[in-house]
């Protein structure tokens, strides 16, 4: 059974996750794959550990000058994720930030990010849930609407409005059924409030309106969370399915 909890910060589970991987190979550079760098965020890199970061996006232009502002990747590519070249066995980590639910063929995209990673290499996975309130708010809203409203429901700078996809393996059951069949190993799994709209101007109204479909639904839709984080490890095995 692996641990479920609320309320993690993500930078104490990324440093941890780095440290782990690194302790793992006995102190050498570990090397990092950034799937979501166009969201900016606090800098991929852990104090005292050599590390080398490799971002990917989508080529979109908002996500575009993000990326090239930012000082910790050391390589970066944008694209269709799809195509975007990522090098078999390459990484240590690969984090997937924020992307699954803005990418149509998410599952086929997801198969190719865990490529990357080395045998027993680990998978920081965060992602907005489908069957959430907040998922269910943001996939239903019209995009227009959407774009006129962003900066009045978000915090100041917050890059967006991006593309509102939610496939069905962007739900906690869809993750875990994909990695039953991959034969990958959840170890952890945490939840958080954090979408955009509920931390800008108008946040009590975004609860509210989560509240709503949360008690419409019979707490089907729960407005408890609206993100969830996996760690997932790759094993080892030379004879476990090969991805």
């Amino acid at each position: 059974m692996y641990e479920v909890t609320s309320g993690v910060e993500r930078d104490d589970l990324f440093n941890r996750i780095i440290r782990d991987q690194w302790t793992e190979h006995l102190g050498r550079r570990i090397d990092v794959l950034a799937a979501g760098c166009g969201r900016g965020g606090d800098p991929l890199t852990a104090p005292r550990m050599e590390t080398r970061v490799t971002g990917i996006d989508e080529d979109l232009p908002a996500l575009r000058r993000v990326v090239e502002s930012r000082p910790d990747l050391d390589a970066f590519a944008l694209g269709d994720l799809r195509l975007v070249p990522v090098p078999p066995r390459a990484f240590d980590v690969v984090h997937i930030d924020l992307v699954l639910e803005r990418i149509r063929h998410a599952e086929l995209v997801l198969d190719r990010l865990i490529a990357g990673l080395r045998p027993g290499g680990l998978l920081l996975l965060r992602m907005r849930d489908r069957e959430s309130a907040y998922g269910f708010w943001d996939r239903v809203v019209p995009t227009p609407l959407r774009r006129l409203t962003w900066r009045r429901f978000t915090p100041s700078g917050t890059v967006g409005p991006l593309p509102a996809v939610y496939e069905t393996i962007t739900s906690r059951d869809g993750v875990r059924s994909f990695c039953l069949s991959r034969g990958l190993r959840i170890s952890e799994e945490h939840t958080a409030c954090a979408g955009p709209a509920l931390r800008g101007t108008f946040g009590g109204l975004a609860r509210l309106a989560c509240r709503l479909v949360h008690s419409l639904s019979g707490g089907r839709r729960t407005a408890a969370h609206d993100e969830i984080t996996f760690v997932i490890r790759k094993p080892q095995n030379q004879f476990a399915r090969l991805i």
